[in-house]
């Protein structure tokens, strides 16, 4: 008789907003093209548990539509950043380690190497989640896992036509 097991984790995800932003951007070849995190946040989590959504952007000016759909559909919270989400997100990324099983980061940038090593050895799991043409090599051989994101997971934004 097989029993069934019940693996349960707690996940943070965090997103390089500016890393993700300019990568769908170029592989969509248009600017207007934004994540669709209502498809694409169940998708990384399986049936992991979310603990923590964090939405890092360099500037001041996050959308606060965005920063509103992502609290109410994940609690999730935005940060502006003062130049780009590297050391933000790392720093958020360290405090977190001893506090979940997993951390997702969205990015494919290869400056988050040394986080990866730095997280796996604290015993925390990986994953790397980024469009696989502006993604480090290196940074998905390091992560534990790798999830590509692709058209199905953005849609492009048509703004309303002023009257």
């Amino acid at each position: 008789m097989t029993k069934t097991v019940n693996i349960t984790q707690a996940v943070a995800v965090l997103i390089d907003g500016n890393n993700i932003e300019m990568s769908i951007h170029s592989e969509a070849k248009n600017k207007s093209t934004m994540i669709n995190f209502d498809t694409l946040i169940p998708k990384l989590l399986g049936a992991r548990g979310l603990n923590r959504l964090m939405y890092f952007r360099e500037g001041v000016s996050i959308s606060a539509k965005l920063a509103e759909r992502l609290h109410q559909q994940f609690f999730g919270v935005t940060r502006a950043c003062y130049k780009n989400a590297d050391i933000p997100l790392s720093i958020e990324a360290v405090q977190l380690a001893d506090k979940v099983d997993t951390i997702i980061i969205l990015s494919g940038d290869s400056d988050y190497i040394d986080l990866v090593k730095h997280l796996k050895a604290q015993g925390v799991r990986v994953e790397i989640a980024s469009v696989k043409s502006t993604t480090s090599a290196d940074l998905v051989s390091e992560a534990d896992y790798y999830h590509e994101i692709t058209q199905d997971d953005w849609f492009v934004y048509n703004s309303p036509k002023k009257k």
